[in-house]
C-alpha cells in the first residue's frame, strides 16, 4: 500500500494506491462527507484479485485545493483524476462511485470512456434536467452548506450528522452496527471544505448528464437499494437510455449499500467486473 499526496494543477489529491502486479485496477470514488477509507470493508472482501486506487475527493479528507471554488467543480476534478491515472500509468481501470462519487463516476464514464472497462454506480444520478430544478437545488445546497459552516464544535457537527442520516434515503442506517464508526470517519472532514464541495459539486451545480446518457459506450451497472425509492425511480429512468446500462435493486438496503450490505456489494462487483483486464500494465 502506498499513500501519497500528489500535486497536479490546483488539486493536490491525497490517495491510497494498493498496487498488485498484473491485477486490474479499481478506482473508488466516495460519497459526500466520505474519504478514502469509505470502501475499506468492500476492498477486504474483494481480496487480492485487484489493485485499488482510492481518492479523497475535493473538500474531503486530506486532499488540498488551491485557488477558487472552480477547482472543486466536477469538470476540474475529472481532469485531474485523468492526470493522476496518467501519472500512475493506469491506461484503463474499473470504476466504482457512490452517491456524489457516482455522479462524478458517470461524468467520467461519459467523457472518458476509453479509460474504463466497466463501471459500477451506487445510488447515483445524472444530475437535474432543467435549469429551474438546478437553481432550486443550488439554493437548497447553499442552505445546507451554511448549516455545516455553523458547526464550530464537534458536538455541533455530530448533531448535523444525526439529522443528515435521518433522511428517508438512508433508511435504517442509524441502526447499523457500524454507524458509529462511520460517524467518526465523517468527523475527520473539515466543515468549511465540505461546504465548498456542496456549493461547487452538489447536484445543482454539476452539469446535467441526461442528454449524454444515450452516448454511453461502456457497460455500467446501476445499484440502488429497494428502500431508497427516490434513487430507484431515478435509476429506472436512466436504464432505457442505453442497452449498456444494467439496473439491480438490492433488497433490504437503502442509499448506502456498501455499508449496509457489504458482502452483497462485493459479490456484485466480483461478478460484474469480469477479469478482462488481467494483463493490465500498471
Amino acid at each position: 500500500m502506498t499513500t501519497i499526496p500528489r500535486a497536479s494543477a490546483n488539486i493536490h489529491f491525497h490517495y491510497i494506491w494498493h498496487h498488485r502486479v498484473n491485477r486490474p485496477v479499481i478506482l473508488f470514488l466516495h460519497g459526500f462527507m466520505g474519504n478514502c477509507h469509505e470502501f475499506d470493508e468492500v476492498i477486504t472482501l474483494l481480496g487480492e484479485n485487484f489493485s485499488y486506487l482510492i481518492l479523497d475527493l475535493p473538500g474531503h479528507g486530506k486532499t488540498q485545493i488551491l485557488g477558487d471554488g472552480d477547482n472543486y467543480r466536477m469538470a476540474a476534478t475529472a481532469d485531474v483524476i485523468m492526470q493522476l491515472l496518467d501519472n500512475l500509468r493506469i491506461s484503463q481501470c474499473f470504476l466504482v462511485g457512490y452517491s456524489m462519487g457516482g455522479r462524478l463516476g458517470l461524468y467520467l464514464a461519459l467523457h472518458f470512456p476509453h479509460r474504463f472497462y466497466q463501471v459500477v454506480l451506487e445510488s447515483a444520478s445524472p444530475g437535474l434536467k432543467t435549469e429551474s430544478a438546478r437553481q432550486e437545488r443550488i439554493r437548497t445546497d447553499a442552505q445546507i452548506a451554511r448549516k455545516i459552516l455553523r458547526c464550530g464544535e464537534k458536538e455541533d457537527f455530530l448533531r448535523f450528522l444525526d439529522n443528515w442520516y435521518s433522511q428517508e434515503v438512508f433508511g435504517d442506517i442509524k441502526h447499523h452496527p457500524q454507524f458509529s464508526q462511520m460517524l467518526q470517519s465523517r468527523l475527520t472532514n473539515q466543515p468549511q471544505e465540505l461546504a465548498k464541495s456542496l456549493n461547487f459539486m452538489g447536484t445543482g451545480s454539476q452539469p446535467s448528464l441526461w442528454e449524454k446518457l444515450e452516448t454511453n459506450r461502456i457497460p455500467i451497472l446501476l445499484l440502488v437499494g429497494e428502500k431508497d425509492s427516490k434513487f430507484v425511480e431515478i435509476n429506472r429512468e436512466i436504464t432505457p437510455y442505453s442497452h449498456l446500462f444494467q439496473l439491480h435493486i438490492i433488497s433490504d438496503a437503502a442509499h448506502n449499500i456498501h455499508l449496509e450490505k457489504a458482502d452483497t456489494f462485493a459479490e456484485y462487483m466480483n461478478n460484474y467486473f469480469h477479469l478482462i483486464a488481467a494483463t493490465d500494465k500498471v
